[in-house]
């Protein structure tokens, strides 16, 4: 990358850093940081554009709509114009704009829409921050959050046919296992995000598995 661009990354840093302060724990500043570094591993070894990709990690939870009334435009919005700003070439900011838009799992409900190599990589990212140990964490912080049961063996899971429907769930957190993280392993896109799925969805299921023989009293 050139020097403008290094110093445009490191400025988004801070943007994000500063801008997510008080976000929820799952979907703070944090998060954006893992995103980012693994997203950055990722485009090395699928040949991505680096600058796309570290700022489409960077700004993909500027805004996420289920902290903002379900307002889908407002995190697409606000990372536009901070890339006005920062003079990016508009053709990076457009690209950059639809992986926003794209990367969140309830839009797969729609179909395949925009894609790119870049939109693979935060995608692939994104969605290993929600599984493994951490994304077991980050289930049960954003449960809490929104005041979720733990579990409730009266309410199965259920398969979410809509995006409307996916977002109105209010369903107990261990729910949650079913109707999403266990879907996620087989929707990666990259090797290596297909390789780093594989052991931590083995890890949930094992954590899975010691919940619920914890819950019936067998363990």
């Amino acid at each position: 990358m050139t020097a403008k661009e290094i110093e445009t990354i490191e400025k988004t840093a801070v943007f994000v850093r500063q801008s997510l302060s008080k976000a929820e724990g799952g979907h703070d500043w944090w998060h954006a940081c893992r995103v980012w570094k693994t997203a950055t591993r990722l485009a090395g070894e699928e040949n991505a554009d680096p600058f796309v990709v570290q700022l489409g990690a960077l700004l993909h939870d500027i805004a996420d709509a289920k902290f903002h009334d379900g307002d889908e435009t407002l995190g697409p919005g606000i990372a536009r114009d901070f890339l006005q700003k920062q003079g990016v070439d508009e053709k990076v900011v457009d690209h950059v704009v639809k992986i926003i838009k794209n990367i969140s799992f309830k839009n797969s409900f729609e179909g395949p829409g925009f894609q790119s190599k870049e939109l693979d990589v935060v995608g692939d990212a994104d969605r290993l921050d929600a599984l493994g140990a951490i994304g077991i964490a980050r289930t049960f912080n954003y449960g809490g959050h929104k005041g979720f049961a733990l579990y409730d063996p009266d309410i199965p899971p259920q398969k979410h046919r809509s995006k409307e429907d996916y977002k109105k769930s209010s369903a107990p957190t261990l729910n949650h296992f079913y109707e999403k993280l266990f879907l996620l392993k087989d929707r990666m896109k990259t090797r290596t995000g297909k390789k780093l799925a594989e052991a931590r969805h083995r890890f949930m299921e094992a954590y899975i598995g010691q919940f619920l023989e914890e819950w019936e009293g067998r363990k």
